[in-house]
């Protein structure tokens, strides 16, 4: 076996050395991503706070008062449900190697950028049991770390196609376990007696009752030691179930050939997963909606009956929105495939045919953070429109997230929690989605202030104090923003 040992795809694994190159301007994608899917997570968010109220047809909805209040639930249902979680870690997984690729230009030594995120996901879990201790139950900061802290610890630095396999072999198992599940709910429904027994031991659920015990308690302190006790039972199904590090990982696979960082060199590629993942996630969410449309009423004892084909669904469909966001960034800035004739991307060259335990340690580490980094950046395509100001300031929203993910939850808790002005329990369907979409409104009219006068969000910058310390002086210097902590 030869004793050669693999160089980097580039020279990016460097001590101290500053890149030279010039960065390609930022691309609108990523950001807009993340600003648009703030609004859906609004959403889906808002239903939790509406507590003193009777369990609807599905989810923790609210029974629907008119046909307005059911139109908008088939639209919830079918849509956002279960659709932004997956989307949301997607963005978070391709935050994680634009983090590491832009640290690693500034000229931070490849290990160092490793610990780095490490801090980063620690700190995230933090502000996440902050979350739910002080405002919501729902809080997914502290899921996405642990997963985050997994998943870069086992299989940041792996092959393409080792992530590929094991997405796919998670996948193929929770199909079958879905499949399995539903085959026993829809039996179980013509079981009378079974399910007699299941409801008489306690086995039935309601997402109501969370909502209620969460938001629905007067007093601050009991609600605030009840929020976290729950989150905390919930944080590993959460971070360690199929959607979030699958969705996780193949982030990491789409920056890493820089999908949304590059769209218009990807476009088939968007518009096939726009397609499909919608299609699958739209259809899915049917099981969703069919209670309430009176075709298929399942007792309460089986909710688990389509749990994993909405889960699976969900995920195609936060990957088909982020590629959906994608082709809309690539429109409206108007860049396209460089012609023919023009200088190639550095292609990223070929791992040397050898085997990983005759490489030493540092070239070991090398080659990982190589496949970490992704394929270098394609030759820059000149904007050829003006973007508008309503979709910067969207794209600012994306890149302050963190901030305005957390801002959704200062504004719904004390206006909607029983402990603040207590206005959940008043509220439909209609009302509270236009109050989520009040604030995310509220929220791009900020952040486009924010970025006229180029300023960080406050979580963003709590975030970089916790993560870099004193390692990262470019940043500091007001280096070009990254989404720190969202996806």
């Amino acid at each position: 076996m030869s004793a050669i040992e693999p160089v980097p795809a580039r020279p990016l694994i460097r001590e101290g050395c500053p890149d030279t190159q010039a960065r390609p301007p930022r691309s609108l994608a990523p950001d807009l991503a993340r600003g648009l899917m703030l609004a859906l997570i609004a959403m889906a968010n808002v239903p939790w706070f509406l507590w003193g109220q009777e369990a609807g047809a599905f989810g923790v909805h609210v029974p629907a008062r008119n046909a307005l209040d059911t139109v908008i639930q088939v639209v919830l249902g079918l849509g956002v449900d279960g659709r932004s979680f997956p989307l949301f870690a997607f963005l978070f997984g391709y935050g994680m190697v634009q983090f590491f690729r832009s640290r690693i230009d500034r000229g931070l030594e490849h290990r160092t950028v490793r610990r780095m995120l490490r801090r980063r996901h620690w700190a995230m879990l933090l502000l996440g049991f902050l979350h739910a201790l002080l405002l919501f139950l729902g809080d997914i900061l502290g899921a996405y770390a642990i997963a985050g802290l997994l998943l870069v610890w086992i299989f940041f630095g792996r092959r393409d196609r080792t992530l590929l396999i094991w997405i796919s072999a998670a996948t193929a198992l929770f199909a079958l376990y879905s499949l399995g599940s539903m085959v026993s709910g829809l039996y179980l429904s013509t079981q009378p007696d079974i399910l007699e027994a299941m409801d008489a031991g306690g086995a039935s659920f309601s997402m109501a009752s969370f909502r209620d015990i969460a938001h629905g308690q007067s007093n601050y302190l009991v609600a605030a030691g009840l929020r976290v006790g729950m989150w905390a039972f919930s944080l590993p199904s959460m971070a360690l179930g199929f959607a979030v590090p699958v969705s996780i990982m193949l982030g990491w696979l789409a920056a890493r050939h820089r999908v949304l960082d590059e769209p218009w060199n990807h476009l088939r590629l968007l518009r096939l997963a726009a397609a499909a993942g919608i299609t699958i996630g739209w259809a899915g969410g049917v099981t969703r909606i069919l209670p309430m449309l009176g075709v298929l009423d399942l007792p309460d004892v089986l909710f688990w009956t389509f749990m994993g084909t909405e889960m699976i669904s969900g995920v195609a469909c936060g990957i088909g929105y982020a590629a959906a966001f994608g082709l809309i960034a690539a429109h409206l800035e108007g860049r396209t495939r460089p012609a023919t004739n023009t200088t190639a991307a550095p292609a990223k060259a070929p791992e040397p045919a050898v085997r990983k335990r005759d490489l030493s340690p540092d070239a070991r580490s090398a080659l990982a953070a190589s496949r970490s980094y992704g394929a270098p950046a394609s030759p820059v395509t000149a904007v050829t429109r003006q973007v508008s100001a309503p979709v910067r300031a969207i794209a600012a929203v994306g890149q302050r997230s963190l901030t305005f993910y957390l801002f959704q939850s200062i504004i719904f808790a004390p206006l909607l929690a029983a402990w603040g002005f207590g206005l959940g329990q008043h509220l439909s369907t209609t009302t509270s989605t236009a109050l989520a979409l009040g604030v995310w409104l509220i929220s791009v009219l900020i952040a486009g202030w924010m970025a006229s006068r180029d300023m960080r969000g406050p979580a963003e910058r709590l975030l970089r104090r916790l993560t870099y310390g004193k390692q990262d002086a470019a940043a500091q210097a007001g280096a070009q923003p990254i989404a720190e902590a969202m996806p």
